[in-house]
């Protein structure tokens, strides 16, 4: 698809590092590149779409970070998908998936299940250090038996699909939920493209859109820390006893209090996985305890 774009690039200190990948993470979701100065320094670049919203993000950055020397640049009309083909490489995770966008879908590893996801501006192509490590809880997950086909999964804030479509195959079946319309639309697309749209059916919405008895086997969500603490009881109220349930989204400096609030409902301690800055939790077995609900709002509320 041609469209006009909008390039970023500005740069930043060490000190500034975790604050803006936490921006850019809900802000550009399709992904940005980085390099580092040897005195730490970042320096930040990504291409938006050349519309009202691509300019109000480099607007919230120079205000953010006035000393980041943000330059913008529009380009007239380029193709999206090719440009991504410059340097889109495939992705393996967890020594069990592979990640690769559909022009390099023949050219997949026999000894991987692959994950085709065709990119798109606006979400996640799998690049993220985040969804790398859901995979890989996924991966043990199944290495160890404690997910198994026929069992029903939620992946809450689906984004392009990537974990759901993992989990179908697999042999699973589950839900995609994402408040964003356009990520549906997106999620839904990569599921016909895996052959997996009969077992991943997704939905614009949020867990309380769920009936209140439903459950689910395995619940992931690769949101941010903050929304993964404040919807903490009502992810362990859809998350079937005995269940499995895998967070990320979350900076390693952020995960103790992740972990506080998943423990006063009674959660065990999890297995913490870090990559760089990043982290993913897992819990397997999950026996949820119900709180009063004023310990759940006094939790939200110190968070």
């Amino acid at each position: 698809m041609t469209q006009d774009l909008l390039k970023i690039e500005f740069s930043l200190p060490e000190a500034d590092y975790d604050d803006a990948v936490v921006f850019l993470s809900g802000a550009i979701q399709h992904g940005w590149e980085e390099s580092q100065a040897v005195d730490g320094t970042t320096h930040f670049s990504t291409f938006l779409e050349n519309h009202e919203a691509g300019r109000e993000v480099a607007r919230q950055i120079g205000e953010k970070w006035p000393h980041s020397g943000i330059r913008t640049e529009e380009s007239e009309s380029q193709d999206w998908g090719q440009s991504w083909r410059e340097f889109f490489t495939p992705i393996e995770c967890g020594g069990r998936f592979e990640i690769l966008p559909p022009w390099l879908s023949d050219s997949q590893h026999a000894e991987f299940t692959p994950i085709i996801i065709e990119p798109k501006m606006a979400f996640g192509t799998g690049h993220h250090p985040t969804t790398a490590l859901c995979l890989t809880c996924i991966a043990d997950l199944h290495r160890a038996g404690a997910i198994a086909p026929g069992m029903e999964f939620l992946d809450l804030g689906t984004g392009s699909g990537i974990l759901g479509i993992g989990l179908a195959k697999l042999g699973l079946t589950g839900l995609g939920l994402d408040i964003d319309p356009q990520a549906i639309a997106c999620a839904d697309e990569n599921a016909e493209i895996n052959s997996v749209a009969e077992t991943f059916k997704v939905a614009v919405g949020g867990i309380n859109t769920l009936p209140d008895n439903k459950t689910f086997q395995v619940i992931v969500a690769n949101i941010l820390s903050k929304p993964l603490i404040f919807m903490a009881k009502d992810i362990l109220r859809h998350l079937a006893p005995g269940g499995c349930l895998a967070l990320s989204g979350i900076l390693v400096e952020q995960a103790p209090d992740v972990i506080r609030a998943y423990k006063r409902l009674g959660l065990p301690e999890p297995v913490q996985r870090n990559e760089g800055d990043w982290c993913g939790l897992l819990w397997t077995d999950v026996v949820p305890v119900t709180v009063p609900c004023d310990a759940q709002n006094a939790e939200s509320a110190e968070a």
